[in-house]
């Protein structure tokens, strides 16, 4: 048997991170270059993307900025093709990216449905339909999908959002019964409040965090830096007996 550092190596490893250029996703990229991936990091924010590259880079590692409105269908698509052109083929697949709107279902518009559906849902079944037949090919892959707590508990005005998690959580399961027997471990990290962007946006008025965080048994919110070590454990071979799991990083909240 290997050592533990051989176990959780990603030395000749090639992942695509979407919503790379801030928050969780620029932080998975650190962490997985760090542990010796080559990265494709898909984003938006071409400042963001340029930022990342820079940091992978300084690692010793090689970073293909790709950006990508992955509200369309095109967009993930195209992602894929960029990402499969650059490195031939795909190990690691984690979607990140990641929208939300703040409303009652009541006052959710369909526009705002399907963005946050399009974006959270849509994009990584189309990444994974375009990325997994090179992993089944070499019978080998991991498929990551951030999804969120939201998917597991409901949270006033987290509908669309909510909704969108929790078919994340399924069509990971679905991904994990079809794709296990190839050996691709397919997974989804489920976070309680992460001081993100976004986070920051839905969050960060105390007025409103304040009591969400004293419902968190740790007494805080995340750290982008405990989300992105978990990809990384989902990312390694350490973890190869894990699949089709929704695995919490929540502070003990839905202990409760």
């Amino acid at each position: 048997m290997t050592g533990w550092i051989d176990r959780f190596s990603l030395k000749g490893r090639r992942a695509l991170v979407t919503g790379a250029s801030k928050g969780i996703g620029y932080e998975i990229c650190r962490v997985l270059a760090e542990a010796g991936a080559d990265i494709a990091a898909v984003g938006r924010d071409k400042a963001g993307l340029e930022a990342v590259k820079r940091d992978v880079e300084a690692l010793g590692r090689v970073c293909v900025a790709i950006e990508a409105d992955l509200a369309t269908i095109d967009g993930p698509r195209d992602a894929a093709r960029q990402a499969l052109a650059a490195f031939g083929t795909i190990d690691i697949l984690v979607n990140n990216a990641g929208v939300t709107t703040v409303k009652s279902i009541i006052d959710t518009p369909p526009e705002d449905w399907e963005w946050v559906n399009n974006v959270n849902l849509r994009a990584p079944y189309l990444l994974a339909q375009a990325l997994v037949p090179n992993m089944i090919r070499q019978k080998r892959g991991k498929v990551i999908n951030i999804s969120s707590q939201s998917g597991v508990v409901a949270l006033d005005d987290h509908g669309a959002y909510g909704a969108s998690k929790g078919g994340l959580n399924m069509l990971t399961r679905v991904m994990a019964v079809e794709w296990a027997k190839h050996n691709i471990q397919s997974n989804t990290v489920c976070p309680t409040v992460i001081l993100t962007p976004m986070g920051e946006m839905v969050w960060g008025d105390p007025a409103k965090g304040d009591p969400m965080k004293a419902k968190i048994p740790a007494g805080r919110f995340g750290r982008t830096t405990e989300v992105a070590d978990l990809v990384l454990f989902l990312a390694s071979s350490a973890s190869d007996m894990i699949c089709g799991q929704d695995i919490l990083i929540d502070g003990g909240f839905t202990a409760q």
